[in-house]
């Protein structure tokens, strides 16, 4: 998965969340909500998004660890809040979401300080 911040100057920070990888530029699947936000809407924008099959186990696979995806970007969209005068950006991907109860893991991730994003 994706799971990324972008401040706007009139809206303030909203928290972007999609399938990530090449899923991202492909099927452009990503949901955006102003932060801050709790787990209850964490967990309707992951719903939100059309591959949400996909984390929910098909074909035989294990369904992923939705819990620990919603603890994330509501963790993620309270960061953002806080930080909002201090942060132009964050970019999370991959955000690899294993299977139930074993959490989840972000792989690598881009924090732009604001006043640094045209560097």
């Amino acid at each position: 998965t994706i799971l990324g911040v972008q401040v706007d100057p009139v809206f303030g920070p909203a928290v972007m969340f999609g399938l990530g990888g090449v899923f991202v530029e492909v099927f452009q699947d990503v949901v955006f909500r102003l932060a801050p936000f709790g787990r209850d809407e964490a967990m309707k924008i992951i719903l939100g998004i059309k591959g949400t099959k996909l984390l929910q186990g098909v074909r035989g696979g294990p369904p992923s660890d939705l819990d620990a995806l919603a603890d994330a970007l509501s963790a993620l969209s309270r960061f953002a809040a806080s930080h909002a005068d201090t942060l132009a950006s964050v970019d999370i991907n991959p955000f690899v979401v294993l299977p139930k109860g074993q959490g989840a893991v972000a792989l690598d991730c881009l924090v732009v300080p604001k006043g640094l994003e045209e560097r």
